[in-house]
């Protein structure tokens, strides 16, 4: 029996919730990974059989990861609704037990028997051992329950996601009782993501009890299923998943279905061990591009959850841009790049994207004008760093479609805010460094 996660005041449950949201969106990534690395021809050693196999794997990890984007959104939504500031932000993976509980380890891993045990593992449901995957033990000590007289908030122990959920739910519900609805729903309500926005039906608004502990229970429910019932749930599909790729295997143990990807950064981070270092110099722009794509998506993410005087069309504008730019261009970039070598240094592997994270503060750019001009100037410079990388290397050309999607993602911020329209920022890529150890480049 798991110990009861300690919630005695609004900033213990606000922390809690933050780390829900880092861990909804690294588990995202995880998915995406996976997705990614998958083969997408038969001239790469795939049976027509085995390619529809793939292909209907990569439709599944995709629709979770979507889905896990939407726990991200409804986490937010939740720290809107006590006050507190959006959580788009996470460390860079991988993450071996000691940022998180003990239990809870983050690493991006190609589709395979691995990957697919470890996402089984940290989707099951509460009251269901299981084993993490072989290479996910165990490192740390598990923490100590915090006492009710505690004022700092700090990490707990949790075996399950869902256990750190109802450990939320059941925090609200003291909170509630103690000191009302009316003391702990204090956020803005225009500040949340809805279904119309984001067109999803179960992003619910949060502004009382009830409609946390709907936003919750959605969470829970699409990971672990209903109590006792986990089939459509990520858990249960999950298990198909592995049960196929399995059968698979035995049918032919030379199948292979994914890349040799490993995660990729394009310079050395400072937070985490780099599985790899890009030392091919078109391999590392592509993946400046898909990283920077990512920055300005999460930029504009906690634009939308921080926002303070845009207009009901802008915020539907930032969602679009939020939502257009993870469908048009960061996909296609993830998946293109996993085709390319990490180079002379690792012959026999190609880059997966690391989801690389520059910034360890957050991506809330908290002034609005500010905030729409430095979006905009951003994907200007995107889009002016992939048309000089195509023009250089013809061999890139499949990612021509991905430029014009930064030029429309550009323009939708432009036609949100005049001042923006005739701004004109480009950022040559022959000024760029490429040195790709993370110190300056020699003078």
């Amino acid at each position: 029996m798991e110990k009861p996660i300690v919630i005695e005041h609004r900033d213990a449950l606000i922390y809690l919730l933050n780390e829900a949201a880092e861990l909804e969106h690294a588990i995202a990534c995880q998915y995406l990974y996976a997705g990614f690395s998958l083969k997408r021809r038969v001239e790469e050693g795939l049976t027509e059989k085995q390619l529809a196999a793939v292909n209907s794997w990569r439709a599944a990890l995709l629709k979770i990861a979507t889905e896990e984007m939407l726990h991200l959104a409804l986490a937010n939504n939740l720290l809107s609704a006590v006050g507190a500031a959006p959580r788009v932000g996470r460390p860079n993976m991988p993450q071996r037990g000691r940022y998180y509980a003990p239990g809870v380890q983050l690493a991006l891993l190609p589709f395979g028997e691995q990957a697919l045990r470890h996402f089984v593992y940290l989707e099951r449901p509460e009251g269901i051992n299981l084993e993490d995957a072989e290479g996910f033990e165990v490192l740390e000590e598990a923490r100590p329950v915090m006492n009710p007289d505690e004022i700092v908030p700090r990490p707990q122990d949790f075996g399950t996601v869902g256990f750190l959920y109802h450990s939320i739910e059941e925090g609200f519900r003291r909170l509630v009782e103690r000191h009302g609805e009316e003391w702990l729903f204090i956020g803005p309500k225009r500040a949340q993501a809805s279904g119309d926005t984001f067109r999803w039906p179960d992003l619910v608004r949060v502004v009382d009890l009830d409609s946390a502990r709907r936003a919750i229970d959605t969470i829970v429910e699409q990971g672990e299923g209903p109590r006792g019932h986990w089939a459509d749930a990520h858990y249960g599909r999950l298990l198909v998943v592995l049960g196929e790729y399995l059968t698979m295997r035995r049918e032919d143990p030379s199948f292979e279905p994914a890349r040799p990807v490993l995660p990729t950064f394009a310079r050395r981070p400072r937070d985490t061990e780099a599985p790899a270092i890009a030392s091919d110099e078109t391999t590392a722009r592509v993946l400046d591009s898909f990283n920077v794509a990512y920055e300005v998506m999460l930029q504009t993410l906690a634009r939308f959850f921080g926002s303070s005087y845009e207009t009901e069309d802008q915020l539907s504008a930032l969602a679009d841009v939020a939502v257009g730019l993870m469908i048009s261009v960061i996909k296609p970039l993830g998946e293109f790049v996993t085709k390319l070598p990490v180079g002379p240094s690792d012959p026999d592997h190609s880059a997966g994207p690391a989801f690389e994270m520059f910034y360890g503060s957050g991506f809330l750019l908290p002034h609005s004008r500010a905030a729409w001009i430095l979006l905009h100037e951003r994907l200007l410079e995107l889009r002016g760093f992939l048309d000089e990388l195509l023009t250089r290397d013809a061999s890139l050309e499949e990612l021509s479609p991905v430029v014009t999607a930064v030029d429309r993602m550009a323009k939708t911020m432009a036609d949100h805010l005049t001042e923006l329209k005739d701004r004109k920022v480009t950022a040559p890529a022959s000024e760029i460094a490429t040195d790709r150890t993370g110190e300056p480049p020699a003078s």
